[in-house]
């Protein structure tokens, strides 16, 4: 088969790759569409320490069963699929608990960390076990369908958020409102997700204006360029003078992570997504005197059903995310696009 492969540092290789074969309990999947995700960029040059070559990359991705191995009953060749992004176990307590991404025993899909090695769906096709299948309908596509992946760790993010008007603790005349730090392709996802579970007031932040305006049109209440100053102080007016109810940090970083835990209010959640860097410093009085909860957010735990739907029926919109559908034997060159800075691009989705 025909495969896309980080052979070096920031090196590519499209030519031929051993065609995998299903093993028990496995199924062949025929990649039809498999997006680019920031990780993949980010660990391209080998700073992740997750992309060791040589490594086919990619776990954003949907495609056609082609063949199913000894055992598979729920699956035939000719369905239509996405799938997680993690392998995970199903036998270990996290696993049995529902916190599949946590599983002690994961492996993602297109990463090669040094624990492990597990080639991606830039490929014309990959081996799956069966149990992280997931069906798609015929009437969506199946650059659509690539979306899944990131859909689902923005509906996990929103899952750790509670919203103030339920619990024991519930007040009936709050709005509840949010911001969202960070306004790339999984910043806009979750500004969707909040919205579409029913958070009256969403917020963006971001230094880029375009994805700004983009923001807006998906439902942003207002949005704010990170440079502005006093900008903690204005989002906490904006949440009635004490603070919003939760922030979303998406981006990683110090100065997104301090703009988070300052913009909540007292007893406020701050749910944190992005890891571009290993350490930052935040402001810990800030924590402990206002009693925020800190939550990491990592992957998705069955958010897959929930995803594949509304991407379907338009509740979380991915066609103006879709930065461009290109051919897998150009992938080098959109993978080099993709680092250059102001290039404009959200998602890039390759076709084998």
């Amino acid at each position: 088969m025909k495969a896309l492969t980080l052979t070096a540092p920031s090196e590519f290789e499209f030519g031929d790759a051993p065609a995998p074969q299903p093993a028990a309990g496995q199924v062949l999947v025929d990649v039809k569409a498999c997006g680019i995700c920031g990780s993949d960029l980010h660990g391209m040059d080998g700073r992740s320490g997750r992309r060791i070559p040589p490594i086919i990359m990619g776990h954003e991705a949907a495609g056609e069963i082609s063949a199913v191995g000894e055992g598979v009953s729920d699956w035939k060749v000719g369905d239509r699929v996405t799938f997680d992004s993690t392998e995970y176990c199903g036998e270990c307590p996290d696993c049995k608990a529902g916190f599949v991404n946590l599983c002690k025993n994961r492996r993602v899909l297109g990463v090669s960390c040094g624990d492990y090695r597990r080639h991606g769906c830039f490929a014309e096709q990959v081996v799956l076990p069966q149990h992280i299948l997931f069906s798609i309908p015929d009437a969506l596509s199946y650059e659509k369908a690539a979306f899944a992946e990131p859909v689902s760790i923005a509906l996990h993010a929103v899952n750790l958020a509670p919203k103030p008007n339920q619990g024991a603790m519930a007040t009936t005349t709050r709005q509840e409102c949010a911001v969202v730090v960070g306004a790339g392709l999984i910043g806009l996802l979750v500004l969707q997700a909040l919205k579409a579970r029913g958070w009256s007031r969403v917020y963006a932040v971001d230094l880029d204006d375009s994805r700004l305006a983009l923001a807006k049109k998906l439902g942003a209440e207002e949005v704010f360029n990170a440079k502005e100053e006093n900008l903690a102080a204005k989002l906490k007016e904006l949440g009635g003078g004490d603070g919003l109810d939760a922030s979303f940090e998406v981006v990683g970083a110090a100065q997104p992570l301090d703009l988070a835990i300052r913009s909540v209010r007292k007893g406020g959640t701050v749910v944190l997504v992005g890891n571009l860097q290993p350490n930052t410093p935040f402001p810990l009085q800030e924590v402990v005197t206002r009693q925020i909860t800190l939550r990491g957010s990592c992957s998705s735990a069955g958010e897959y059903p929930e995803a594949i739907e509304r991407i379907q029926d338009g509740s979380i919109q991915v066609e103006p995310l879709l930065s461009i559908v290109a051919p897998l034997s150009e992938g080098a060159q959109w993978f080099h696009k993709g680092v250059q800075p102001g290039n404009g691009l959200l998602k890039v989705v390759l076709k084998p």
